[in-house]
């Protein structure tokens, strides 16, 4: 059963290879658990003995993955982060994930755009990204373009120079029908497995960690506490913050060093906060803090459940 439904498959590319590729790519960028280079090596192959045009293969490929990213970018205009926080939530790995997206765009910009396609998921989330941080539309279609046409031509290029063994692999998953897919579907379970463990031993790592309710932190800085307020959130002058709890100081995660907190001072207790699923990005900083000596607490809910108190913030470069 599982052979025919493989032949079927592979039939149904052959009779509508565009049709496939279109809904291939536009499935797996619009953030279906889906991989489409499969379908561009398909598409190579049938370039390579004249089945297909490669203009017409690229550029089905490239509406595909542009009428997807277009959605996200707008969605990412019109939601801002919380879009963002959406995705990373039904993601394998949501506990970095916006802070390393984040990141990405701090170091590499725009650039980020070109390159989004061929890291795992970031292909998903750079789009909504570039809206949320309000990249202008000319820019965001110009490096979506140009990051969409490198990736699908190298895909389609990878499918012509390897034709021959693609139709070998091919032809040997055939041979093999239902052992060939059951191993397959057992990496895949081993592999999501792997995952989400992983992802349940972060948690509760980070679980660990001790919390303060954002109404008790407002209370304790009402006091005059000794209390250092640390904001860890990805900032450059491509993603500026708007703004932040009156006071705090910034860290930057990508430079966790010393030298950093060098000048802080050594009576105050430290609490910092982010903007990111489960305080993912605050929990790390405070168990760097932790290690270096330095006692620690994480904001609970971070940035965002402080303005939801209704407590104020500090507008930055107003």
């Amino acid at each position: 059963m599982l052979r025919a439904a493989m032949q079927a498959l592979i039939a149904l590319f052959e009779q509508h290879s565009l049709a496939a590729l279109f809904l291939g790519v536009l499935c797996e960028q619009l953030g279906a658990p889906l991989p489409s280079l499969p379908f561009l090596l398909l598409a190579g192959v049938q370039l390579s003995d004249g089945r297909l045009s490669p203009w017409q293969a690229l550029a089905v490929a490239t509406a595909a993955a542009l009428l997807a990213n277009t959605l996200w970018y707008l969605a990412g205009r019109r939601l801002g982060r919380r879009v963002l926080t959406t995705l990373c939530l039904i993601s394998i790995s949501p506990d970095s994930c916006v802070r390393q997206n984040e990141l990405s765009f701090v170091r590499r910009g725009a650039f980020t755009l070109l390159v989004a396609k061929f890291v795992p998921g970031l292909t998903v989330l750079a789009p909504p990204l570039a809206g949320a941080l309000g990249m202008s539309w000319r820019a965001f279609l110009g490096f979506s373009l140009a990051g969409t046409l490198l990736w699908a031509g190298t895909g389609l290029v990878a499918g012509v120079v390897f034709h021959e063994q693609i139709a070998d692999l091919l032809a040997a998953l055939d041979r093999l029908g239902q052992a060939a897919l059951g191993v397959g579907l057992a990496l895949l379970a081993l592999y999501v497995l792997w995952r989400v463990w992983r992802r349940w031993a972060v948690k509760r790592r980070l679980q660990q960690l001790q919390r303060v309710d954002p109404d008790e932190l407002a209370a304790d800085l009402r006091a005059g506490r000794p209390l250092l307020v640390v904001d860890v959130r990805a900032q450059s002058p491509v993603l500026p913050l708007e703004s932040r709890i009156p006071g705090a100081v910034h860290l930057d995660l990508a430079r966790l060093e010393a030298e950093a907190i060098a000048g802080w001072s050594l009576e105050a207790e430290i609490v910092t906060y982010c903007a990111c699923p489960n305080d993912a990005s605050a929990a790390k900083a405070a168990c760097w803090l932790i290690a270096q000596g330095r006692p620690a607490r994480v904001l609970a809910g971070g940035i965002e459940a402080w303005a939801s108190r209704g407590h104020a913030l500090e507008l930055l470069g107003a």
